[in-house]
């Protein structure tokens, strides 16, 4: 039993001994009030009438009063309506037990036109500062204003308490200029006048008013409290890295210099919140073990900065000294906090740990965000199966808890279970928001299920969450949809339609539809009709024109976007990386490669495109270094590596960044072994390339691709071992395809495999082959074997399909500039000093030849 509570009963029996003492009745009853004591203050109001002090004014307000604060409102409006004469202060006592709970504001908005009509007695400053919060909170502006009008017409509207509440009211409305017409009329304003006004221009989003008047409060005679600096605080951290952080710091310092602000902890822990908002993780931890009194708040801030700011271990840690060492019970905040930490490290045993300690606590059992917290920790962290018996166990799920647990089925693309629990929802009643049909239709697009993304399309019109003027999301949501389905007809109607709610987002999702169509003019008819423009736009035209083979055009783009004032990003630089290998530019390639080093972009994808592109261009050693500075490096860095050097024959070196990969950890997907295999083929690394793929299935537990059959093949038959390599074909599991016939049968004519050329050549005439090159080696094969009655068939089949062999064709950078060269072309503008060069070349070969 706390000492309140013993209090409480040591005045009892001291009434009991002095039954004429009212004055013990009052102080019993107002420690009830404080302990929110309703029952023990109904047996005092027995005592009360008992001992004959029930028509005692003075204890009656008492009784009152207690009721009042202990929420007993049934029991305060009864004896109200006992009490024969009221004075003001008995009706406001009741009047504030209506206004303190947010279900009785029309109520209390009753009581007080009852009170209002009554004429006697009149409302005073303290009736119209209690009612004005609850007109505020329920949106009765208008009746607002009536009290409003009342206060004029009283001489009240000056008084402090009265002004206050006013610009309150106001600020809170949204009536800026209203609260500081208000304001401007207090005759004496105290602290509350100065944070009403101050939290009400920023609650509005004007910082800079709201900063200009906490800067006129510090020259005038108030003083600032605890609530002032919190306040102003929020703002600075909304005034930007620099300037609010500078003006933050000042803060601090004012609060350092003030003795009784500095013993605060609610002021330190606004301090904590500020530094953490602006990312200062360094000042936060600094302050935060310079605070003498730390209370459950300042261990929550402290808890959550580190998340948001990405610091998931960090948060963790301190969660561990929170409970371990301080002993400190968590609440529901900081449950709040950490379980997400536990799921992007993948901690289970902690996310475990807390899960227990939520069962064993009612309160925190029956919070439906924990229970909504604990299934999206199961969902990340891959245990589908817990967060969906969390999910049972949750005593009253909202539509969170449904929209969660679709999320997490989603990720796994459990497409059974994902259905039975949406049709479950409708079952129980619960009525989808657009969080649900945004997991509906990016579950079913990653499925490309179209008719299912219709059926989404149309609930969200019939359920009114597509109406004009809502959020786009979703609108966006349906574009993409139909756009990766495939369908662009339906993503255009469903455009067309949202001709008033279109914003960047919608156009950029509609751009972004055509490109990954190939509908590249249909995307620069939108570009060209967009009247604001986002970098998300200009990088996907960029990309748009890069993919077009148009390079200039995208190149023209890139500087112009600039002009525009915007900030190329690390997707731009991808866009225009494309362009480098395009015209076979090194110089242009470098210099993409130092705009992202100067602008500090340390994007791994980034990384692995500069790198390829690098290898593209012939320049292996610059790949080798992009790759070498890279530190944190995923699958893609490590494909990009060896695809790089499996492109340039170096087989050795693809295999040793390939076991590196394995080394680390990664485990490798059907790109990277099909480009080792590769590398292994082009450097005759046979049994190396054979135990890679026997590795595929045996220890990675995929199925070969046909790339990598192809691989295997092209590997024996390069390496001389054309009848195991024809034997392998056979034995597939697959149908060998027009590629795996052709590489076996180029083999087959270097390594004069007549006879296995002949069985090969009929797979192929069964196939229909597009591919000139192997009609060339047939041709070749039967020339070898003088069967000329073959090569005359070849050659009148080249003739019946059209098919010409493409001119070679070369390039080379000179002075920052493509040069192309194409068999038989005599256009190059150098062309006569160039031929009279390799004619000089040519003439010191022979002379060099012919000398003893």
């Amino acid at each position: 039993m706390n000492a309140a509570f013993e209090l409480v009963l040591q005045k009892v029996k001291c009434s009991r001994s002095c039954k004429s003492n009212y004055q013990v009745f009052a102080d019993v009853l107002k420690s009830c009030a404080a302990i929110s004591g309703a029952n023990l203050g109904k047996a005092l109001h027995g005592q009360v009438i008992k001992q004959g002090h029930n028509s005692c004014q003075f204890v009656l307000k008492a009784l009152l009063n207690m009721y009042a604060k202990c929420k007993a409102l049934e029991d305060c409006q009864k004896l109200f309506g006992e009490i024969n004469s009221r004075d003001i202060v008995t009706w406001n006592i009741v009047l504030s037990g209506f206004a303190g709970t947010l279900k009785d504001d029309n109520k209390a908005m009753q009581f007080f036109r009852m009170l209002h009509f009554a004429r006697d007695p009149k409302p005073t400053s303290v009736t119209l500062a209690i009612i004005f919060p609850v007109y505020t909170r329920s949106g009765a502006l208008s009746a607002g204003k009536s009290i409003h009008s009342y206060a004029i017409k009283s001489g009240m509207e000056s008084l402090t308490l009265v002004g206050n509440a006013l610009v309150s009211m106001y600020a809170k409305c949204g009536l800026v200029l209203d609260a500081s017409a208000v304001f401007h009329g207090i005759a004496d304003k105290d602290v509350v006048s100065w944070n009403a006004i101050i939290a009400g221009f920023a609650e509005n989003k004007l910082v800079d008013d709201a900063f200009q008047n906490f800067q006129w409060m510090i020259k005038g005679q108030v003083v600032p409290n605890y609530a002032t600096v919190a306040n102003i605080l929020s703002i600075c951290a909304g005034l930007g890295e620099i300037v609010g952080y500078r003006s933050g710091k000042e803060i601090h310092c004012y609060v350092l210099r003030r003795a009784e602000l500095g013993g605060e902890v609610t002021v330190f822990n606004a301090l904590l919140s500020f530094y953490l908002r602006l990312g200062q993780i360094r000042e936060a931890e600094s302050l935060f073990r310079r605070m003498k009194f730390r209370d459950l708040v300042s261990w929550n801030s402290i808890i959550a900065g580190y998340v948001s700011n990405g610091e998931s271990l960090k948060a963790l840690e301190m969660f561990c000294e929170f409970v371990v060492v301080e002993k400190i019970e968590p609440d529901s905040v900081t449950l709040l906090s950490i379980l997400p930490a536990c799921a992007l490290l993948s901690n289970l045993h902690v996310g475990k740990q807390i899960h227990g300690f939520v069962i064993h606590r009612r309160g925190l059992f029956e919070d439906t965000s924990i229970g909504n917290a604990l299934i999206s920790f199961y969902a990340k962290s891959g245990c589908t199966e817990a967060a969906f018996l969390t999910f049972l166990l949750i005593p009253q799920r909202d539509v969170i808890s449904w929209n969660t647990l679709l999320d997490a089925l989603r990720e796994k693309k459990l497409e059974t279970q994902f259905s039975e629990v949406l049709s479950w929802m409708f079952q129980e009643g619960i009525k989808p928001d657009s969080v649900t049909i945004l997991a509906v239709v990016r579950f079913f697009t990653s499925l490309s299920i179209l008719d299912k993304v219709k059926e989404a399309h149309g609930f969200s019109l019939r359920s009114g969450l597509l109406l004009s003027g809502t959020e786009p999301t979703l609108a966006n949501a349906f574009i993409d949809a139909y756009a990766k389905c495939g369908n662009m007809v339906f993503a255009s109607k469903f455009f067309e339609s949202l001709s008033s709610d279109r914003n960047v987002i919608t156009c950029n999702s509609m751009i972004s539809g055509y490109v990954a169509n190939g509908l590249h003019d249909d995307a620069h008819l939108i570009f060209q009709s967009m009247p604001e423009r986002d970098l998300t736009t200009w990088n996907l035209m960029v990309q748009v024109y890069a993919q077009s083979q148009f390079p200039d055009e995208a190149l023209n783009l890139f500087h112009e976007l600039q002009y525009h004032a915007l900030k190329p990003d690390a997707m731009t630089i991808m866009s225009i990386l494309p362009v480098c290998n395009q015209k076979a530019s090194l110089h242009m390639l470098r210099q993409c490669h130092g705009f992202a080093v100067r602008a500090c972009f340390e994007d791994v994808h980034l990384k692995a495109a500069l790198l390829d592109v690098y290898s593209k261009c012939g320049n292996i050693n610059s790949a080798y270094k992009v790759y070498k500075s890279t530190p944190q490096r995923d699958l893609v860095v490590f494909t990009a590596m060896v695809g790089g050097y499996a492109m340039h024959g170096m087989g050795e070196e693809a295999l040793e960044v390939f076991y590196h990969m394995l080394e680390s950890g990664v485990k490798p997907d059907h790109v990277i072994i099909t480009a080792v295999l590769s590398a292994c083929s082009h450097a005759g690394l046979i049994n190396e390339g054979l135990m890679i793929f026997d590795s595929i299935e045996h220890v990675y537990h995929m199925k070969p691709s046909m790339e990598q059959y192809a691989c295997i093949v092209d590997l024996l038959a390069r390496g001389g071992r054309v009848k195991e390599a024809f034997t392998f074909v056979n034995q597939m599991p697959v149908a060998a395809n027009a590629n795996t016939w052709g590489a076996l049968l180029g083999a087959c004519k270097t390594y004069h495999e007549v006879d296995i050329g002949r069985v090969v050549a009929g797979h192929l005439s069964k196939m229909e082959i597009s591919d000139i090159g192997n009609y060339v080696v047939l041709s070749n094969l039967y020339a070898a074997d003088a069967r000329w009655d073959g090569v005359l068939e070849m050659r009148r089949l080249m003739k019946m399909t059209n098919l010409k062999k493409p001119a070679g064709c070369s390039w080379i950078e000179v002075g920052r500039r493509k040069n192309v060269f194409v068999a038989g072309d005599y256009f190059h503008p150098n062309r006569n000093m160039i031929y009279s060069m390799l004619s000089t070349l040519d003439k010191q070969i022979k002379d060099l030849y012919k000398s003893p």
